[in-house]
Formats: structure tokens, C-alpha cells, sequence
């Protein structure tokens, strides 16, 4: 059996976008990849609404807890995705980099955040599950 790639997504505070995008790309993308997340300062936990609207798609990260990005995550991923372009890393990524815009949503309301998170959903299906 071949591994499945690691997809490492990353934001300032591990607590939405990169949150997000994990757990849409578990959910999306089943056991074609491993999805991993992190941030340059985590949160103390994950943003509530982005906790919710991930539930809504069944998908459940209310358990996990925000870490901060180290270089052995930066070396072991086959795909790094900034969920914020420029993001200062702390070693240079071994696969390779996408970058992402896509706004903070760390003060948003759960209806505010369905939209960006089908947004997050169309890009992972672009990037990584088109063939």
C-alpha cells in the first residue's frame, strides 16, 4: 500500500483556516491523504464557529487542540498550504508550498463562516482531489 501524502495546513493561530482545511480535506478527501495543521502562535482552541460548521458536514474537531508548526512538520509534508500568503515559517518546507488568501474568521458568527468554508472546500477540491 502506498502512503498517503501529508497535506500541512497553516495559519497564525491554528484555531480557523488551517483548522478548517484539515478537516475538510478528512473529509473530502478520505483516505487519499493524511491532512495535519498547525500555526506560528496557536490559540488556547479551535473557533467555535469554525467547530460548529465543520459539524454541520460531520466532520468533529472540537477536541483538538491548536500547536504551534514545528520544522519536522515542515520536513515531513508533502504539501504545505499557507491559509495566509507570507506566513514567516520557522524552516524551509521540504514539499511542496501553496498559498491560500483567505480571511481570519477568529471573530466571526457560524453564518459567517459557512461561506468561507465552502470556499476552503472548493479549494481543497481543486488542489488535491481533481485528477
Amino acid at each position: 500500500m502506498t502512503p498517503r501524502p501529508t497535506v500541512l495546513f497553516l495559519c497564525q493561530h491554528n484555531a480557523g483556516r488551517s483548522q478548517l482545511g484539515a478537516g475538510l480535506l478528512e473529509h473530502l478527501g478520505g483516505d487519499h491523504y493524511t491532512a495535519a495543521s498547525a500555526g506560528l502562535s496557536p490559540a488556547e482552541a479551535p473557533n467555535p464557529a469554525i467547530v460548529t460548521t465543520l459539524r454541520e458536514l460531520g466532520v468533529d474537531i472540537s477536541e483538538r487542540v491548536p500547536r504551534r508548526v514545528t520544522g519536522d512538520d515542515l520536513d515531513h509534508a508533502e504539501v504545505v498550504v499557507l491559509m495566509k500568503p507570507g506566513l514567516t515559517l520557522p524552516a524551509t518546507p521540504r514539499g511542496r508550498v501553496v498559498e491560500w488568501s483567505f480571511p481570519d474568521p477568529e471573530a466571526w458568527d457560524a453564518e459567517s463562516v459557512r461561506p468561507l468554508r465552502d470556499a476552503v472546500a472548493a479549494a481543497i477540491t481543486a488542489e488535491f482531489l481533481l485528477d
